[in-house]
């Protein structure tokens, strides 16, 4: 499989006056799988799309392999996309959706037919090639979609949410034969999706977008630890922002005070007297008896969930007071700029 690194340089898309797409410039290194994740509305899909060839960029460049494709069509691009529908054709049996791509660049029969039953073998549909997409699981289905794309062997996979339409269970186990197929492929994968633990748990580098333009990116890993905004913080898994005054400076070195709790942090960013704490939640332990580094609080509310108990708490006068340790956060200053503790 064909290994591509695909680049944005200033890429910006309008939609009337409305922006969907504003100055982006970033790589998809060849061979790795990207995700660009965000709320809804963030230019996510737009941005994949631009690199599909389905929308034309209002400015700005796209670079396959350092060649311009900003103005070659969808057809020219060696590029092929995983619909969020599926966009499989009912009429038509596994094998010949799987084949149809080859079918229209004129590969002869007994070449596309053993190309496909090749494919469909690499996605697990051994035996199914003579179904027709009804007969399928919804997961099958989707098995079937990502089969006629790589059958064509791209320089570049393109998913759009392809889980979307899956239950919580199918989605962990499809996602993960995304991955393997990937992985196995070595192709430059790039995917939509909105859902923060699916781009954890599969991509190697993740774009956060927001508002258009990019809020951060990184690795999974970096993006959890060390977000640098309050909107990552949020939007990358689950966190607890709590607000804290920074009460001495010592050059680098910043002393903050956190309810009755004193931390101390290094940051080489220059942050302003009121900062918020971003707390993750298996950062922090309950306890009946005062520890190093804790706060009092009390139990609002509580959750089950699955091997877990969430707990909403707060700041208390209650003499049945729970305490709250803190092994570490994110701290932000009223730019979003952030630092850790």
């Amino acid at each position: 499989m064909k290994k591509a690194e695909v680049k944005f340089e200033n890429i910006t898309k309008k939609f009337n006056e409305t922006v969907a797409v504003d100055n982006v410039s970033c790589t998809f290194e060849a061979g790795t799988l990207t995700t660009l994740l965000g709320p809804s509305g963030c230019g996510k899909t737009t941005s994949l799309r631009i690199i599909a060839g389905l929308e034309r960029a209002t400015s700005g460049k796209i670079l396959v392999e350092n060649e311009d494709v900003t103005l070659l069509p969808a057809t020219d691009r060696d590029v092929s996309m995983v619909f969020q529908s599926y966009a499989l054709f009912p009429h038509m049996s596994v094998l010949e959706n799987v084949s149809y791509g080859l079918k229209m660049i004129n590969v002869p029969k007994e070449e596309f037919t053993e190309k496909s039953l090749e494919t469909l073998k690499l996605v697990n549909l051994e035996g199914y090639e003579n179904r027709m997409p009804s007969e399928l699981s919804g997961g099958q289905q989707q098995r079937v979609a990502v089969a006629r794309a790589i059958v064509l062997k791209p320089k570049v996979l393109l998913f759009d949410e392809p889980l979307s339409n899956l239950d919580a269970k199918l989605r962990r186990q499809v996602r993960e034969d995304i991955r393997e197929i990937q992985q196995k492929l070595g192709v430059t994968t790039i995917y939509v999706t909105h859902d923060q633990e699916e781009a954890l748990a599969i991509s190697d580098k993740v774009i956060v977008m927001n508002n258009a333009i990019i809020a951060q990116q990184g690795s999974p890993k970096e993006l959890y630890n060390f977000p640098k905004t309050k909107f990552v913080a949020n939007f990358i898994g689950d966190a607890n922002v709590v607000k804290a005054e920074i009460i001495n400076q010592n050059n680098n070195i910043y002393e903050i005070q956190l309810a009755e709790m004193k931390i101390n942090i290094k940051s080489d960013q220059k942050l302003e007297s009121s900062v918020s704490v971003s707390l993750r939640p298996e950062k922090i332990t309950i306890s009946k008896s005062p520890e190093e580094n804790s706060i009092h609080a009390s139990v609002n509310n509580a959750s089950f969930v699955k091997k877990k108990t969430q707990h909403t708490h707060y700041k208390n006068c209650d003499p049945n007071y729970f305490i709250l340790k803190i092994l570490f956060g994110n701290i932000f200053n009223k730019s979003n700029s952030s630092c850790t503790c």
